[in-house]
């Protein structure tokens, strides 16, 4: 009898999106949805961006270098010199996607059977990555009451096997939102300096710091053949479906390797190269409106979530994500709840579970992980929903 594979059995759903068929359903029926479950911004491309692609000229649509085009890593080089990081362009692989530069940085640095360790929650897909490299996810806790701080130093000690290899982390952190000091990304280096691991340093949400300054992984000196870059143009320019990352780092023998995995799928996409060439000479003020618009929208989300009965919502320092802890028996429950039972004034909110950001089994039960990527409009009717939601729902806790 056929059967799939082994990793095609241990591939985990997608957290973010395995509720899509009860909001679909709940649309069919008329009730409107507001998606705060999936970092989509609504914030418009910029058209600059979208008239490079519009007007490009060419005549044929041809593959690029397997790095990515000279002149977009040349740009990049730009771009990384203004956030403090001296970087030659050979020293950047562009990639599909931020997705793409994870999987190939776990497969060039970690032998299946491996261990990298990541502070939970974390990015869920970094559990399906783990599972195509054939690498093992060691979580360690951070906890909401304290925002999600970085686990104590004695934790990740405790962690480190013969097979750990790396420590991952998402800085600002998605899902929780919590902005790495340079104290914490220090104490990172020291460990795996002492420990001979690989940092990989996923810097998607760069642009969005609220309540202090970004530590890149690649400041931090003395540490240039540890740290993997990890990096997507997809939030910073409100561009997801543009699918185009980059994995950078200063350490030659894993650049040589990652390209041969490059090279096997060929080129990135290249009118979304094109859309990234182009966003890098965006007006110098292009950040400044929006981290401006998501951190209005953090605090109307925080405010009113810390004002319900029961519910505890630490304040994010960056991205565009918070977590909250909800007074509900399950919150994977909740949010099916939500979409298939629940509807207020003919509307409902979408909410991840958190239990999907979790490598722990059991973890993240009552919490829920929230996308503040709306207007603040449509972002308070959704504040009004899901309060109303908690007045009502029949598995709330006292």
């Amino acid at each position: 009898m056929l059967q799939i594979s082994h990793r095609g059995q241990l591939m985990p759903p997608s957290p973010i999106r395995k509720l899509v068929p009860f909001a679909e359903a709940a649309k069919k029926k008329g009730i409107k949805v507001y998606h705060l479950n999936i970092g989509q911004p609504d914030i418009e491309t910029p058209a600059p961006v979208l008239d490079a692609v519009r007007h490009f000229d060419f005549k044929v649509l041809e593959y690029s270098h397997s790095a990515g085009n000279e002149s977009y890593r040349r740009k990049l080089v730009e771009y990384y010199g203004r956030v403090g990081v001296d970087i030659h362009y050979n020293q950047i692989i562009v990639t599909t996607g931020g997705s793409e530069a994870i999987l190939f940085a776990m497969m060039t640095c970690l032998d299946p059977g491996d261990e990298v360790i990541i502070p939970e929650p974390f990015y869920a897909n970094y559990n399906g990555f783990a599972v195509e490299a054939g690498v093992r996810v060691v979580p360690i806790r951070s906890d909401i009451r304290s925002g999600f701080a970085l686990p104590p130093i004695q934790d990740f000690e405790a962690a480190i096997t013969p097979r750990t290899k790396g420590i991952m982390i998402c800085n600002p952190n998605n899902p929780t939102g919590y902005l790495y000091n340079a104290v914490e990304m220090e104490t990172l280096k020291d460990i795996c300096l002492r420990h001979d691991l690989y940092l990989f340093s996923d810097e998607a949400y760069r642009e969005f710091c609220y309540t202090g300054t970004h530590t890149s992984a690649l400041h931090l000196k003395g540490a240039d053949q540890h740290v993997i870059l990890l990096d997507t143009i997809s939030k910073r320019y409100s561009a997801c479906g543009g699918r185009i990352g980059a994995l950078v780092t200063r350490n030659k023998t894993v650049l040589d390797a990652a390209m041969k995995f490059a090279q096997a799928r060929l080129s990135p996409p290249s009118f979304a190269q094109i859309a990234g060439e182009a966003a890098i000479d965006l007006p110098g003020n292009y950040f400044d409106t929006t981290r401006a618009e998501y951190q209005s929208r953090r605090d109307l989300l925080v405010t009113r979530l810390n004002q319900m009965k029961g519910v505890f919502c630490p304040n994010p320092g960056g991205a565009f994500y918070a977590m909250a802890e909800l007074p509900v028996d399950n919150t994977d429950n909740f949010c099916q709840w939500l979409l298939e039972s629940f509807s207020f004034e003919g509307q409902t909110v979408m909410l991840a579970p958190a239990s999907g950001f979790y490598g722990t089994p059991g973890l993240g039960g009552q919490e829920v992980r929230l996308a503040y990527v709306l207007n603040k409009t449509d972002l308070a009717r959704a504040m009004d929903c899901l309060e109303k939601a908690l007045e009502v729902y029949p598995g709330r806790l006292s």
